[in-house]
């Protein structure tokens, strides 16, 4: 049983591991994104697998996004509970399990769903006949990332067609991720990179339209090259997510290229132990903070800093200030890797000025399937 804490609760006597959530920062955030998309003539459909609730859906949307976006069925099917009216779930949806899901979504949300093959091309055709809802479809282009997605050329163009025949599909656009340059450090070589790949996607776009089909749509995106795609004219909507959050890596990334974002999201713990000198434990271990990309870092605190995680502990090293931490005091990391963080969690405790305001279900927690 969950023993949540009341509004107005101050954040030091929060019990731990917790995420904390900003909401004055997570509040700047998706502002100084959604100015930057208007000032630039293109849509947001911020992917949430950041924010993996409709609490943050809708104040993405509120903020002038066209929708957002599902990592996986399960996560639309919660944004749909909670009224999400626009949903592209930029992955394939495979099987009679997950299209029957993908179907009771799209009953609910205008939604539209990535492919990269003939057969999952089939088998949404027969289920949007079997079910009467017309399913939006955008074509997955490989941009570079060797993963999913057709190739631009003929392959793209081909399937492009065949879903434009298909009974009950409605061909919507293509879509790519730069996922392999979001994190290359130097915004030089970052544009250079991501440019690239998005030229890629545009190939696939002409060829498309070139053989007399309309793409509507071109989506790409991520919040390390927001401000390259975001400025392709013919790239008509971004995907980020981070943003919303952001965390130690992409500060890392942005380095001295200036950018509107700061981080609003941490973990709170609390010191368990002090073994000897020099040495403290907390309670936020891996399983609390994901360590994927790295340890995350102690702020607040001069002189802390992390040694190691294992599952249950944190492993920190102390001196000056830090040195005067005992057992109880609280402490605060900044995860290197926002999203598995995240998706560790039940709750986000989100607080203003210091002080409980809400505490938001993480209603996507798990949702993978």
């Amino acid at each position: 049983m969950d023993y949540l804490p009341l509004p107005g609760t101050a954040v030091e006597d929060l019990d731990t591991p917790a995420i904390i959530v900003d909401l004055d920062i997570a509040e700047s955030n998706i502002k100084a994104m959604a100015d930057f998309a208007k000032e630039n003539g293109v849509s947001m459909r911020p992917h949430m697998k950041t924010g993996k609730s409709p609490f943050w859906a809708r104040k993405l949307m509120d903020a002038g996004a066209i929708g957002v976006c599902a990592a996986k069925v399960g996560e639309a099917e919660i944004l749909a509970d909670g009224g999400i009216p626009e949903i592209l779930i930029p992955n394939q949806v495979v099987g009679t399990t997950k299209i029957r899901r993908l179907f009771g979504v799209a009953a609910r949300s205008n939604l539209t769903v990535a492919v990269d093959s003939h057969e999952n091309v089939a088998e949404l055709s027969e289920a949007a006949q079997a079910f009467g809802i017309e399913l939006g479809v955008i074509l997955e282009v490989e941009t570079g990332m060797n993963r999913a997605g057709v190739e631009p050329g003929k392959v793209a163009t081909t399937l492009a067609k065949a879903v434009d025949v298909a009974k009950g599909l409605r061909f919507d656009g293509v879509m790519g991720y730069e996922g392999g340059t979001v994190w290359t450090e130097g915004f030089k070589k970052r544009k250079a990179d991501t440019l690239q790949t998005i030229d890629r996607l545009l190939a696939a776009a002409d060829d498309i339209e070139f053989n007399g089909l309309e793409v509507r749509i071109i989506s790409a995106g991520g919040t390390g090259s927001y401000d390259i795609t975001g400025k392709v004219d013919r790239v008509t909507e971004l995907q980020c997510g981070s943003y919303l959050f952001m965390d130690a890596k992409y500060m890392e990334v942005f380095g001295d290229h200036p950018h509107p974002f700061s981080t609003a999201l941490t973990v709170l713990g609390t010191v368990t132990s002090r073994p000897v000198r020099g040495r403290a434990i907390a309670d936020p271990g891996m399983k609390a903070v994901a360590t994927d990309v790295g340890k995350p870092k102690a702020v607040g605190i001069e002189g802390l800093m992390v040694k190691g995680m294992s599952e249950e502990h944190c492993v920190m090293t102390t001196e000056g200030e830090a040195e005067n931490l005992k057992i109880g005091d609280k402490i605060t990391l900044l995860p290197m890797h926002s999203d598995t963080t995240i998706a560790q969690h039940d709750y986000y405790y989100c607080v203003r000025n210091g002080v409980l305001e809400t505490i938001v279900e993480l209603t996507g927690r798990g949702r993978f399937m």
